[in-house]
């Protein structure tokens, strides 16, 4: 995740924590107060910085940590431990794979979808789309858009149609021309949650039965300059559907990004890839250890 520590929040949030360390004979209450602040208001959740900041106490005891660096490095340590899953950050590679990509209108669900096609295509892997976001106005063109520019087909059906027969023909016709990689965009009415969860309980039948041989990844999209809202749609969509992982939207300069730490922490869900600029190569693969290094610039 190579994108410039300067122009995130880590430069920001990196510089606040050494300045009040360096200002700090010792590591005290007073300390503990400032780096509260500083953690919640880098959109981090008052449970993962209690649980931070706690941690935090004990090991400074446990361990003796004295110098600024020793006390940055433990962060960095704490913060990693928190984000990191392991294996679950990595998409699978297995194929065919069909994508569900679900979030809220606005999100970048439709962004994030052109990349990863122009990413799979860039890997050698054939690539469809799905228009099965019926719903919203120009959703079918928007992907259409997309998927020229990442040299990819789309199958989509006139605006209102049961998104479900999108997917279905798309099915058929991945099937039909052996394509490696399935990606279906879905409605983000979260406002009329019943009837979401209905369309992807019933888009996810259609998948098990049609394709039952295909791996399966449902990823959530989240605009990470959104701070606690993403977090609401992050608890709304975990309860709607199985997510294996999240895409975090426009993490560049506006974002505050340490919701990555507080979705990782709270709903144990894995950043699976962040989107960093506008262009097609802005969607990267999300790497724990490079994220909590670069909060410190390491």
């Amino acid at each position: 995740m190579a994108f410039n520590a300067k122009k995130s929040f880590f430069g920001r949030m990196s510089e606040r924590i050494t300045d009040v360390l360096l200002s700090r004979p010792r590591i005290d209450e007073e300390f503990m107060d400032e780096l509260e602040e500083i953690l919640i208001t880098s959109d981090i959740g008052m449970d993962t910085t209690m649980k931070i900041t706690e941690r935090l106490r004990t090991d400074t005891k446990a361990l003796d940590l004295r110098t600024p660096d020793e006390v940055r490095r433990h962060i960095k340590k704490i913060v990693e431990e928190l984000i990191d899953k392991g294996e679950r950050h990595k998409l699978t590679e297995d194929t065919p794979l069909v994508v569900l990509i679900v979030g809220v209108n606005g999100g970048g669900k439709t962004t994030s979808i052109g990349k990863m096609a122009h990413r799979f295509r860039s890997g050698g892997k054939t690539v469809l789309l799905a228009a099965a976001d019926t719903f919203r106005a120009a959703a079918g063109e928007q992907l259409d858009a997309w998927a020229q520019r990442a040299g990819v087909s789309v199958i989509k059906h006139k605006e209102g149609a049961d998104p479900s027969a999108v997917i279905f023909d798309a099915i058929r016709s991945a099937k039909a021309k052996s394509t490696d990689v399935l990606i279906c965009d879905t409605a983000g009415r979260l406002q009329t949650k019943k009837n979401l969860m209905a369309e992807l309980e019933k888009m996810n039948k259609v998948i098990g039965r049609e394709y039952p041989e295909a791996a399966r990844e449902t990823l959530l999209v989240l605009d990470a300059t959104t701070g606690k809202n993403a977090v609401s749609q992050a608890r709304e969509f975990s309860g709607i559907a199985d997510i294996t992982g999240i895409i975090l939207t426009k993490l560049d300069g506006t974002a505050k990004g340490g919701i990555v730490i507080t979705i990782a922490d709270e709903f144990d869900m894995p950043v699976k890839f962040v989107g960093t600029g506008e262009k097609m190569e802005d969607l990267e693969v999300f790497d724990p250890v490079e994220f909590a290094g670069g909060i410190f610039d390491e």
